[in-house]
């Protein structure tokens, strides 16, 4: 088990998150540094997008498609069945949850799955991997997308959420513009991408750090984390694993009833109960108000983590019980 584990960088990247937190706390960036770290965010956010659009094969989305129904089963439990679980988990305001740590609840429920560790825990298991890529592709494609339209149409207008012109504005230019970019320039873009992988890599986590430490410095300088009690913190840590535990039920038991075989199975079990911290935070620091955002990026955070361990754990033992030939 602990040689499955450090194939996956989950306590070291769970270390460096909270160092970040921690220096959040005591050397937050305010005046002109924020100013500075604003745009510094805004800058990385936009490189981050362009390189998902380098990386992401529209041609090799359509060539997979002719796996249509599976496909259609991991986008409609992200896109679907994780936004209705996330509407019901309303009845825990204000008894369990805040108000802002129930807009994170909801918002973790619209992103898309993430792409390599869904990959990475499908070949483990010993499913599909072609399947995996494509799904977790496209639900990274089409989650540039409906994950921003979701939070419109879902989440209460003068609440949290910005809904104007602004933030509109800002989906374009932060999120869709470089992404579409990324697409046209894949031609020239993605032998650079392919060939050297630490770039992405250190884009990918230096910009969730920066992202997160930008987000709790204006939590510390406006004073919300005051405002929130440690049992707060625990209960989303619970309600994340048990949104956890219901999706890895409700993908395994769907794919019985569809049939799939057992190949197929696990690429909807670990693409479909994935949610993407890439790009999950990056949109929140668009989306919300920066007063909020930092409590709003707490519950992706926390169920980022616990998804990591326990389909690790889950992976191992699929691998364990695979045939001795496996497919994909």
């Amino acid at each position: 088990m602990r040689a499955t584990l450090s194939r996956f960088p989950i306590d070291t990247f769970l270390l460096l998150l909270i160092s970040v937190v921690v220096l959040a706390a005591f050397l937050p960036a305010s005046g002109a540094a924020a100013d500075i770290l604003s745009v510094v965010t805004k800058v990385v956010i936009a490189l981050l997008f362009l390189l998902y659009g380098a990386r992401l094969s529209p041609q090799q989305a359509w060539h997979g498609m002719r796996q249509w129904k599976l496909h259609l089963l991991v986008l409609g439990t992200t896109f679907v069945a994780f936004p209705l679980l996330g509407l019901a988990a309303r009845v825990l305001v204000p008894s369990v949850l805040t108000e802002d740590l129930y807009t994170g609840l909801l918002f973790l429920c619209l992103v898309p799955s993430t792409v390599q560790s869904s990959i990475a825990f499908t070949s483990m298991a010993h499913g599909h991997v072609s399947a995996a890529i494509v799904s977790a592709s496209l639900s990274n494609i089409l989650g540039v997308f409906l994950t921003p339209f979701l939070v419109l149409v879902l989440m209460p207008i003068g609440g949290t959420m910005r809904v104007d012109g602004s933030a509109i504005g800002d989906i374009v230019l932060q999120l869709l513009a470089p992404f579409v970019a990324g697409q046209l320039l894949r031609r020239w873009l993605e032998p650079v991408v392919t060939r050297h992988p630490v770039l992405t890599r250190a884009v990918d986590r230096g910009s969730i750090l920066l992202v997160v430490y930008a987000a709790f410095s204006v939590g510390m300088t406006e004073h919300i984390w005051s405002s929130v009690q440690p049992w707060r913190v625990v209960a989303v840590a619970l309600v994340s694993a048990v949104l956890l535990a219901i999706v890895l039920g409700l993908t395994w038991i769907t794919g019985r009833v569809a049939r799939l075989d057992r190949g197929d199975a696990i690429v909807l079990l670990f693409c479909g109960s994935k949610k993407s911290l890439a790009s999950g935070l990056p949109m929140a620091l668009v989306l919300f108000p920066p007063a909020t955002v930092g409590l709003i990026m707490l519950p992706l955070m926390l169920f980022h983590q616990i998804q990591l361990f326990v389909c690790a754990m889950i992976a191992s033992r699929l691998s364990r019980s695979a045939p001795q030939v496996s497919s994909g």
